[in-house]
């Protein structure tokens, strides 16, 4: 199994649905993989009701903003506590650390 370095952003982050923007918590990570040559990113959206009525109605997909970033996230079935997982394959919605030269 091999290993590889992950991006992230803790913060303040909001979701732009069809018919509105929803200020949001995320924790998001993500890492190039070098198989399908795309970069994977993903995370959990802190309980929201106004989420959990967006998704219940049937939105899945969303423009996930940070103050670094934005992309096109899918939304899935929430965990036990009511966070929504979101991810997308693509530029990230927050800036990639450049890696140090070696």
């Amino acid at each position: 199994m091999s290993e590889h370095a992950e991006d992230g952003y803790t913060g303040a982050a909001t979701l732009a649905f069809q018919d509105g923007v929803i200020p949001v918590d995320v924790e998001l990570r993500g890492y190039f993989q070098p198989i399908d040559g795309r970069y994977h990113w993903y995370g959990r959206i802190k309980a929201n009701n106004e989420v959990t009525s967006r998704v219940e109605a049937g939105a899945r997909t969303a423009f996930l903003r940070t103050p670094t970033g934005e992309a096109e996230g899918t939304l899935t079935d929430p965990d036990p506590w009511g966070r929504y997982r979101v991810g997308g394959i693509s530029t990230p919605p927050y800036k990639i650390e450049e890696p140090a030269e070696q």
